[in-house]
């Protein structure tokens, strides 16, 4: 079914946020990227009276949920019910406003999934291969990509995965990998023959070039048309819909035991059967022309959004197309990329706990430098600034000011507006204007640019406010302080409405301050919201700064997660050849305590000790001496070995050889016997 003209005035609108994987929890660059955009978008349309629906949930299948499962020693059904609960928690502490947050483990989507793929089946829409892939055969079982590991051939990483390295981000095939291993059995596989069902995107082609590169050239974003049109350009190829895997959806034909529905076919099925599960009129979404349906989306998801999944829906034949898909590209942290893996991330359920009641904070800072045409970096230092120098500074001062001000001179009541001079003309006239521009911004997703402007009017606010003065009027001029106060006060009123779709926590604070009830945005364009006479409750702070302690303690964390990761990814040297008892039983090894300890002249790396082996007191060289400060050791508990030959260092003779442990970065310890242990005791 073809998708109406854009010039078309659409019914209702139907908007999905990408899935996420069920086998970890939320961070910011999902937020970010995908969740606080399409909830800002929801929520504008909301205010504006329209029919919209927001469609989430989690992704529950995929290798992996697998591989999690595997790692923990659980089934793949703990996995995901343990962070499906997690994920959707933090989005309902956040704020984000699905009409549902479904999954696809549920019984209704392994139906609907089931029955698309059916349909497509029976109309003979797919194509039968017979491919080799890879094998363990002490499982029995076919590998999909993630649980086959090799070396990089691009960049020689040596833990890369069957379908991209994590170190250099090459996508590849498993065939790519050097000495690729098996991570069920650690074994080598190989290479075995199995049948799949392939979707020709081939022959979707010529369709798919008209659809985006003539019908879309003007209207989506220029990093989603620039990415469609170089697959395009580089000719699609057919794509397996199924896998040999025993968790998913499995595949409805006769003959398909042990295969599931590849999840990237699997997943987008997953909005139709949230649809499903919220209403039983679930197809004017997804079959009606007079419905716009737009999805949120990272950018490494724009390939299944406007290439595959598109080619689906035209394949079934009764399905809506995507009218637009406004992907994101990448956020970093702190100058790194964000990974699950790695733990490099900053976890929302984690700052909720850490900053509550800040769920605003969050979504103003991501959305101030949401990665929209290019990727962009997420700092602590720049999240305390942002919430410091203007969330508090500039829009919580204006309010908390016009507030305190108002129940100071006039006890809470709205006073009246006298005569105008022009500089409240100016004000009113400058007002008028935030809401069309803001609103402008939004359906044409520049939401970077539409909060910016929420915040002007803010500044509009505070620098009225400041040059007006007052509270050096009063009581002088009673009516000219009420007129200023009136006019801030309507500011507040209209930032109210138009800080709803990006700080609701916040504007729902502002409003229950100016007693205001609930509003949509066509009054946004109204002056005049708190008539003379209106009854104010009590001030409060929208805002609180943040100390440096608190963002002294995050950087902190990520500093001890990034040593860890040093330190797991910092190789062990391998082990030496094997030797026999007899050669072990040759060394003599002691206890002993270092006596003296000084620097050799005119070396930097070797000291000279005397230590009290319980044999006798001998002089051994060692070179320690960028390590430790002679000072430091004396008195210190040793391991020595004591029947090893003397050899001459620099002009002393040393008499044996303490034991150091050295960790993979080079750092040495002493192998230090426990208390007690008396000098010349054997070490066996």
């Amino acid at each position: 079914m073809e998708q109406p003209s854009e010039e078309k005035k659409f019914k209702r609108s139907l908007v999905t946020s990408a899935l996420p994987y069920a086998n970890g929890p939320i961070h910011i660059g999902h937020l970010a990227g995908v969740y606080i955009p399409a909830d800002i978008y929801v929520r504008f349309l909301r205010m504006n009276g329209e029919d919209v629906i927001f469609i989430g949930g989690s992704d529950e299948h995929g290798v992996p949920i697998t591989i999690k499962a595997l790692q923990e020693g659980v089934t793949p059904q703990e996995i995901v019910d343990r962070y499906h609960t997690i994920i959707k928690k933090s989005f309902e502490d956040f704020g984000i406003s699905f009409d549902i947050y479904s999954r696809t483990s549920n019984k209704i989507h392994h139906e609907t999934a089931s029955q698309f793929f059916r349909k497509m089946y029976d109309a003979g829409q797919f194509i039968e291969k017979v491919s080799q892939q890879y094998y363990d055969e002490q499982t029995g079982q076919f590998l999909a990509d993630r649980y086959i590991i090799g070396t990089c051939p691009h960049c020689n990483y040596e833990k890369a995965y069957g379908d991209q390295c994590e170190k250099c981000g090459t996508s590849l095939n498993a065939t790519d990998l050097i000495n690729p291993v098996s991570v069920l059995s650690g074994n080598s596989p190989v290479l075995k023959d199995t049948r799949h069902w392939f979707l020709p995107l081939d022959q979707y082609e010529p369709w798919l070039k008209e659809w985006i590169l003539q019908g879309h050239k003007d209207d989506w974003k220029i990093n989603v048309y620039g990415q469609c049109k170089s697959w395009l350009d580089q000719g699609l190829q057919p794509r397996a819909v199924t896998r040999d895997l025993n968790w998913g959806v499995q595949v409805p034909v006769e003959g398909a035991d042990g295969k599931v529905l590849y999840v990237w076919f699997d997943a987008p099925i997953g909005y139709i059967s949230a649809t499903r599960e919220l209403t039983p009129d679930w197809e004017k979404y997804w079959k009606d022309p007079e419905t716009r349906m737009i999805h949120f989306i990272g950018k490494d998801n724009i390939v299944f959004h406007c290439i595959i999944f598109p080619s689906m829906l035209k394949a079934e034949g009764t399905y809506i197309l995507p009218d637009n898909v406004p992907a994101f590209e990448f956020l970093n942290l702190e100058g790194d990329k964000i990974s699950t893996s790695r733990n490099w991330a900053v976890w929302l359920h984690e700052y909720l706990q850490d900053f509550p009641g800040k769920q605003d904070v969050l979504r103003y800072v991501l959305t101030s430098n949401a990665p929209e045409t290019k990727d962009n970096d997420f700092t602590w230092k720049d999240f305390q600034l942002k919430n410091n120098s203007e969330l508090v500074a500039i829009l919580g001062n204006f309010v908390n000011r016009t507030m305190v001000l108002t129940h100071k001179f006039f006890n809470g009541i709205v006073p009246e507006k006298g005569a105008l001079n022009e500089g409240d003309k100016e004000a009113l006239n400058s007002m008028s204007g935030f809401p069309n521009r803001i609103a402008t911004s939004l359906r044409n997703f520049r939401f970077r640019e539409s909060l910016a402007e929420m915040m002007n009017l803010a500044r509009l606010g505070n620098k009225y406010l400041t040059e007006n003065e007052p509270w050096k009027l009063f009581p002088a001029d009673t009516e000219r302080t009420g007129t200023i106060l009136n006019i801030s006060l309507q500011i507040c009123a209209q930032l109210s409405i138009v800080a709803e779709p990006f700080l609701p926590f916040s504007a729902d604070k502002i409003r229950k301050m100016l007693n205001l009830a609930a509003t949509d945005w066509a009054d946004a364009t109204r002056l005049e919201w708190l008539p003379a006479g209106h009854q104010l409750n009590p001030a409060d702070y929208v805002f609180e700064k943040i100390d440096d302690k608190a963002i002294e303690a995050q950087v902190q964390r990520l500093m001890d997660t990034k040593k860890a990761n040093e330190a797991q990814e910092t190789p062990t040297s391998p082990m030496k050849p094997v030797i026999e008892y007899d050669d072990f039983s040759k060394m003599d090894i002691r206890t002993g305590t270092i006596l003296e300890a000084e620097k050799v002249a005119k070396t930097k790396k070797l000291l000279r000790l005397k230590i009290d082996t319980g044999i006798d007191v001998r002089t051994v060289v060692s070179g320690i001496a960028e390590y430790f400060e002679p000072a430091d050791i004396i008195g210190k508990k040793v391991s020595i070995l004591v029947n090893l030959a003397p050899k001459n260092l620099k002009g002393i003779e040393s008499q044996g050889m303490i034991l150091m442990a050295e960790n993979p970065d080079g750092k040495l310890f002493f192998v230090t016997p426990e208390e007690g242990s008396e000098n010349g005791s054997s070490i066996k």
